[in-house]
Order: C-alpha cells, then sequence, then structure tokens
C-alpha cells in the first residue's frame, strides 16, 4: 500500500487555519469601506464577532469533504483539528 501524498496532519492543519482567515479578509474588501481594525471592533460592539468567525468556518467544510473524498484521512483530521481550534476562539470572543 503506497502512502498519499500530502497527507498529514500539517496540510489539514495549515490550510485550514489560513481558510477562515483569508474569508474573513475577503468579507472585509468586498462589504466594508473602514479599516480592518474598525471593522472587526464594529462587529464586537454589536456583539457579532463571534458569529461572523463562525461563518468564516464554513469553506473549511468544503477543504474537509476534499481531503476525505482523495481518501487523505489524516489531512482531514488537521481540518478538524483547525476547526475546533476556531471553535475554541469563538468561544472567547463570545465571552469577552
Amino acid at each position: 500500500m503506497s502512502e498519499k501524498k500530502f497527507d498529514t496532519l500539517l496540510t489539514g492543519l495549515i490550510p485550514a487555519l489560513i481558510l477562515p482567515a483569508l474569508t474573513l479578509v475577503g468579507f472585509w474588501i468586498v462589504k466594508s469601506d473602514r479599516g480592518f481594525v474598525d471593522f472587526l471592533q464594529h462587529f464586537q460592539q454589536m456583539d457579532m464577532l463571534s458569529k461572523v468567525v463562525s461563518l468564516t468556518a464554513i469553506p473549511n467544510l468544503l477543504l474537509f469533504f476534499l481531503f476525505i473524498w482523495t481518501k487523505r484521512n489524516f489531512s482531514a483530521r488537521g481540518v478538524i483539528f483547525a476547526t475546533f481550534l476556531l471553535a475554541f476562539v469563538m468561544l472567547i470572543l463570545k465571552i469577552v
């Protein structure tokens, strides 16, 4: 049985951490005329920052299924781990 190329925990973890950040930046570019920090502070003041961060995790679902369909299970585990880290960040934002 040959080992799949790019089937490591880090191969899933790193893109799954970067993708939500890129999604948030893309949302900021498309929807806001403010600075990035003002954009985040606006959502924090409205008590919606954790909701916005949770929406940025949706592209990870596509990444997860891409790894599952290509039988890269360790990479899929990395995506799950990154999503749990993102959930922890959302929890912290909700508390603060």
